[in-house]
């Protein structure tokens, strides 16, 4: 029988915990569902991610208010996904800040994102209408923005660490507090979303890149909050794991001249055992195996996902 397409079947609404990671800095984490964070200054919040839609922004801020009355004046995005991005006019950050290739991935492919993740993932799609467009960053960087949060709080740190689970990836670095807002680029007990991925990079110098931090508390991208040196370290060899692995079936596949649905069997196999029972295992897996063999054979971007790509994709290896 052929599986329901992507995550088009998870109807059930996941619970969502807000945690207190030290003074002033919260994340909001749901089973699996995209995680989200919040930042206090002396007179000012910076907040990571926005969600899929404002209503379902609307939620978590309502929590997040029951903590600090501060303004918005910061809404730091990790990368373009839509789910990620679209619920931002919620926030009225007086800006919104993003890696300078982020916003060029909005331009270039923003719409046909936005099309097919709301495809994929209807129940993070909530009110749908009321996403007003695209988000669009209003100020970027290229390698390392510093945002001083006044008093005593000492100072957050967004980087890019090179490419890994999109071109522009950025995480939240708070060095005082040694707590990092991973985005995607790591996931604590959820499988990878990898089809607009650089593997090879991700897995070897951004991953080494993201630990270097030596972070002691770490929100990724989904999954629950990983506490401890060893627990977050734990985090980021589990999505190297994940990514060797894939690496290692596909460019077999390809070496002994095999087709992509052979590859997408292998990587299933190798993977299902370790990482099989986590959330979006097998709605992800298809697309990611799809990328990287586009990016062993010398696909050098991501192929644009569209809404009737995404179909034909799932038709053909999970079909």
């Amino acid at each position: 029988m052929a599986k329901p397409f992507a995550s088009s079947a998870d109807t059930a609404v996941k619970e969502q915990t807000l945690e207190v990671l030290a003074d002033g800095v919260y994340a909001l984490t749901a089973e699996g569902d995209p995680n989200i964070g919040a930042i206090e200054g002396e007179d000012f919040l910076v907040c990571f991610e926005a969600l899929a839609t404002p209503v379902a922004a609307r939620k978590w801020l309502a929590k997040l208010r029951e903590h600090t009355g501060k303004p918005v004046r910061y809404l730091a995005l990790s990368h373009y996904h839509a789910v990620r991005v679209l619920g931002a006019s919620a926030f009225d950050a007086e800006t919104i800040v993003a890696h300078e290739t982020t916003a060029a991935l909005v331009a270039e492919r923003g719409l046909q994102d936005w099309e097919s993740e709301f495809a994929r993932m209807p129940r993070l799609a909530e009110a749908a209408e009321s996403v007003p467009g695209l988000t669009w960053p209003t100020l970027t960087f290229a390698d390392r923005l510093t945002i001083d949060l006044g008093g005593d709080r000492g100072e957050l740190v967004l980087q890019w660490h090179g490419r890994g689970h999109t071109e522009g990836d950025i995480t939240a670095w708070l060095p005082r507090q040694k707590i990092l807002f991973a985005g995607d680029l790591v996931e604590a007990e959820a499988a990878l979303y990898t089809g607009d991925a650089f593997h090879r990079d991700w897995a070897t110098g951004t991953l080494d890149a993201v630990k270097a931090l030596g972070a002691e508390q770490l929100v990724g991208g989904r999954g629950a909050v990983s506490r401890g040196r060893e627990a977050v370290d734990a985090a980021i060899e589990q999505t190297r794991g994940f990514l060797d692995v894939m690496i290692r079936e596909v460019g077999a596949v390809q070496q002994r001249g095999g087709t992509l649905k052979e590859a997408f069997e292998a990587t299933h196999a190798a993977l299902a055992g370790d990482y099989g029972h986590w959330p979006i295992f097998e709605h992800c897996l298809p697309f990611d195996v799809s990328r990287l063999w586009d990016e062993l054979s010398g696909v050098e971007r991501p192929v644009i996902w569209t809404a009737e790509r995404d179909r034909e994709v799932w038709a053909q290896l999970q079909g």
